[in-house]
């Protein structure tokens, strides 16, 4: 059967993450199975979609890529107006392509990025982003800049990794985690608080992004030492990290694919 890849976007609060999900053998509403629902409509036969990871509940996406396989006649359908058509306003589908019959959009990731807007006044939040941004307060950026370091590059990442989902291996290489020039948009827009970090590994631990974030977080407030993270790392010990950000904040922004 033909292949297709979609590149989905969505705003993930009223959903209970990517996953398909049952309690008391009801589906929950998830993404996963909101889009799998409709495509299956559309195709007049039970289809699968296969996603590039699991977003959690609550947890946005820019270009969440998954695959499926489609009868033959449908391959000639516009798959973007057909699905954005019928699926709420919050999901949509940004692209589709016909991919090739081995493409795995979990598989053939290469990596990915997810970026996490903090806005640092509590004193005022637009109500346009409110829903998109954790309001954590006032943070000492050079504390920031002087902790990145010590996560980037291969590391067990056991320690920032919440429970629920059996792993292989929890080693993970974090390449970058990109600040925005918060000192320059502040001197253009004062009104502007919001600061994004960017996080691009070669894959991610349930919830890793946010419990780093949490971490860097503490260290913002200087409720952690950044000298402290090489003990942490080696201590394999989630109960010893920072509580874990809230999820609103987090949206996966970027993927990057193998032979692409």
């Amino acid at each position: 059967m033909p292949r297709l890849r979609l590149t989905l976007a969505y705003v993930g609060t009223k959903y209970n993450g990517w996953q398909r999900q049952l309690l008391n053998n009801e589906e929950l509403p998830t993404i996963q199975g909101i889009v799998e629902k409709e495509i299956s409509r559309i195709c007049k036969t039970k289809i699968h979609l296969q996603g590039s990871g699991r977003t959690d509940s609550g947890v946005h996406a820019d270009c969440q890529v998954a695959h499926c396989d489609i009868p033959e006649d449908k391959t000639k359908l516009n798959w973007q107006l057909a699905l954005n058509t019928a699926l709420p306003q919050d999901i949509r589908v940004k692209d589709f392509t016909l991919a090739r019959d081995d493409f795995h959009a979990l598989f053939d990731v290469e990596k990915k990025a997810y970026t996490y807007s903090l806005w640092l006044n509590r004193n005022f939040v637009p109500p346009k982003l409110y829903p998109y941004t954790w309001a954590c307060g006032e943070l000492d950026l050079t504390a920031i800049d002087t902790a990145i370091p010590y996560l980037l590059g291969e590391h067990d990442f056991s320690f920032v990794q919440n429970k629920g989902t059996e792993l292989h291996s929890t080693i993970r290489t974090l390449y970058a985690i990109h600040r925005t020039h918060f000192e320059e948009q502040r001197r253009n827009n004062p009104q502007n608080y919001e600061l994004q970090l960017t996080f691009v590994a070669n894959g991610f631990l349930k919830q890793m992004v946010r419990n780093l974030v949490g971490l860097l977080v503490a260290c913002g407030k200087g409720k952690f030492a950044a000298e402290d993270i090489p003990r942490l790392i080696a201590s394999k010990d989630r109960k010893k990290s920072p509580p874990t950000a809230p999820p609103q904040g987090l949206t996966m922004s970027q993927i990057w694919y193998k032979n692409a």
